[in-house]
């Protein structure tokens, strides 16, 4: 097997028929296999994507994988990935749709770049906007300059802020959005397999970071396209957008990330940054300068979720932590 591409469901079974349906035309079923991951839906998925993979007669290249437990993002692909042998895995959310010659842009530029180890494409909308996918690494200062959340301070700390602009060309960046990423096996043969210790989020950041510490390189490819739609098997995006509380798990995750990369001092580190950030934008709220607050519900007090415990494993919703 040369290929696989991973899909993780989580009671999302109409958008992963749809991400299989545009992939109809994208595989060759001598050399591609598609593993839809089930992570414990318990919602009839697993029988609706199975019957849509038979009635469209899809069974010579893909089929479903279902999970006993919802282990998260990271737990959910790997046991895609351990499924079947391949050169290359591309992990693919149930809620994308697959533009015409995405994937084999995308295997091209593997083929041409032998240093890079993980290859994105360009993330849009229905609409094709491009949708902010490539960025530089969370740290203390980003920390600093997203709570801050000031035109001056951003600018004058650019070199620290997370997201890069839109490409129009061929780049390097050092992490990319997992909506959509092909990891290259002897990523996974050096590195290992994703770290299951985060339930959601942060985990792609952690991947490239482990892949770009072992000496291989990022490379985004807009000239391959992907649809995004966003937030198909959770509401953290939704809930950030309308500055409502989100689940334990994206703290409990930050905290992981910074304890593992900048020590549990350099975890301490990021929360004053965060919260001197914080002070500077109470006072312009306090001014009038800022109509209401930039930042979630709560969050003062949760990114101090795990913080004596950071590397502790995932929080998994469910299990008294919802």
């Amino acid at each position: 097997m040369q290929r696989a591409i991973i899909i993780l469901n989580y009671k999302t079974p109409q958008l992963v028929i749809d991400c299989l349906q545009s992939l109809v035309v994208e595989v060759d079923p001598v050399s591609h296999r598609v593993i839809v991951v089930d992570n414990a839906s318990n919602d009839g998925s697993v029988e609706e994507i199975q019957g849509a993979i038979a009635n469209n007669n899809w069974s010579t290249w893909a089929e479903v994988l279902p999970s006993d437990v919802n282990g998260g993002f990271s737990a959910g692909n790997n046991i895609g990935m351990k499924a079947v042998e391949a050169e290359a895995y591309l992990l693919l959310n149930s809620d994308t749709i697959v533009r015409p010659g995405a994937i084999a842009t995308l295997l091209e530029t593997m083929q041409a770049h032998p240093d890079a180890g993980l290859i994105s494409p360009r993330l849009e909308w229905p609409d094709a906007t491009p949708q902010i996918s490539c960025f530089r690494y969370q740290s203390p200062v980003s920390e600093f300059i997203g709570s801050a959340d000031t035109g001056f301070l951003t600018s004058l700390l650019n070199a620290f802020h997370v997201p890069l602009p839109v490409a129009e060309h061929p780049c390097e960046p050092e992490w990319t959005s997992f909506a959509c990423v092909l990891i290259r096996k002897d990523v996974i043969d050096q590195v290992g397999l994703m770290d299951e210790g985060y339930f959601m989020y942060y985990d792609d950041i952690d991947y490239c970071r482990q892949a770009r510490n072992a000496g291989w390189k990022i490379r985004h490819n807009p000239a391959a396209r992907v649809v995004h739609l966003r937030g198909g098997s959770g509401s953290v995006k939704a809930d950030m957008a309308s500055r409502k509380r989100p689940r334990p798990y994206l703290y409990a995750s930050r905290s992981r990330y910074f304890a593992k990369y900048y020590g549990p001092f350099g975890l301490l580190i990021a929360n004053s940054m965060w919260l001197l950030g914080r002070s500077i934008s109470f006072c312009r709220e306090l001014l009038g300068k800022e109509a209401s607050p930039h930042i979630c519900e709560h969050m003062a007090q949760d990114i101090w979720m795990n913080w004596l415990n950071p590397l502790k494993p995932a929080l998994i919703p469910g299990k008294g932590n919802q």
